[in-house]
């Protein structure tokens, strides 16, 4: 089968290796329907963290599973699924409390994602079911299962962390795709105004249409004193969707007190200094998303419904034998968020 490859810093490769087979309990085949690139791939496609050259790529997909291992029972051959990239058990202490992307049963086992079939471990109750097959959705929707395997549910993840609720305030760090999705989560939770921080014309305008009540471009102390004087005391719960420490000291800066900061942003920092958040009262929150939680208790409804469309973060698409190029789309901030295309 096609399977992307990190051959080293700045280029991927498609390959053809052997395809994944059943070798455990709870797991699942996949027939890859869509892929894509995510902004955390970045980081060692551009050299910043590493990874073992050769090794395959991806974490995000949607497809049909062709097999299952024995003891699955929730899940079949021919279920139309998204596949998240946490693996919940669904019955230890993390997956009870809703947190299962931080999962104590399952640790690494699935293949990468970027391929043609997938082996993914966690099957029986971390696979979500979407009704019916591929061809009975449009383009636009199958964009939008496809964020529902990470971006969309972890955007979501930012603002339920930061207890995001009716009549907030919120800003919204990061103009990447999870930060737009972090804008879509915010207002499903009721928040009144949303300021979006973002540089780029592109973005802007999504956020806006994901919405956003207002736009602030500016970086560092500058946004910080201008998002007080929009709001006089700060915002009530603040989305960060970056990771890095200019946006994580700004996001600390922008709220009032009391206030709570939904981290999501893959920290690449060594140490944060937590005595801010002591004398504001501030709270630190957030982490890995609870994919499947999220998306059963609410993000698959409202796609189905029409109430989200989060694929419109997908600008640009690919072949999977044109992998390169939507890295290097990404990379060069052409795509907002490249996705991957293998058929229904």
């Amino acid at each position: 089968m096609k399977a992307t490859i990190f051959v080293e810093p700045g280029k991927m490769a498609i390959q053809d290796i052997e395809k994944p087979e059943i070798n455990g309990p709870d797991q699942a085949i996949i027939r890859v329907v869509r892929a894509s690139v995510c902004g955390s791939d970045l980081w060692w496609y551009r050299g910043i963290s590493d990874k073992e050259k050769g090794s395959t790529a991806g974490h995000e997909a949607i497809g049909v599973v062709e097999e299952v291992s024995e003891d699955v029972k929730n899940i079949k051959a021919g279920d139309f699924v998204i596949v998240p990239f946490t693996h919940g058990c669904g019955h230890c202490a993390a997956c009870k409390a809703g947190f299962d992307g931080d999962c104590l049963t399952h640790s690494a086992g699935s293949s990468s994602f970027q391929a043609e079939y997938i082996r993914y471990v966690s099957a029986n109750w971390a696979l979500v079911k979407i009704p019916g097959q591929p061809e009975d959705y449009s383009d636009d929707m199958l964009k939008s299962f496809q964020t529902l395997s990470d971006v969309m549910a972890t955007g979501f993840h930012a603002a339920k962390t930061a207890e995001v609720k009716a009549g907030d305030t919120v800003v919204v760090m990061g103009d990447g795709a999870v930060g737009l999705c972090g804008v879509i989560g915010a207002k499903l939770l009721g928040a009144k105004r949303i300021i979006a921080m973002s540089r780029h014309e592109d973005r802007q305008q999504l956020a806006l249409e994901f919405g956003a009540t207002d736009i602030v471009a500016e970086r560092g102390e500058e946004a910080v004193n201008k998002i007080m004087g929009m709001t006089e005391a700060g915002a009530d719960a603040v989305l960060e969707c970056v990771g890095t420490k200019e946006s994580i000291e700004t996001a600390v800066k922008v709220g009032r007190p009391g206030a709570i900061v939904g981290r999501v942003g893959v920290p690449h920092i060594d140490e944060l200094d937590t005595n801010s958040l002591f004398w504001r009262n501030i709270g630190l929150r957030g982490g890995v998303a609870a994919v499947t939680t999220h998306d059963r208790e609410l993000l698959l409804d409202a796609v189905l419904k029409g109430e989200i469309n989060p694929g419109k973060v997908f600008n640009k698409q690919f072949d999977l034998d044109d992998v390169q190029a939507a890295y290097a789309a990404m990379d060069e901030r052409i795509a907002i968020k490249s996705l991957l295309v293998l058929g229904n």
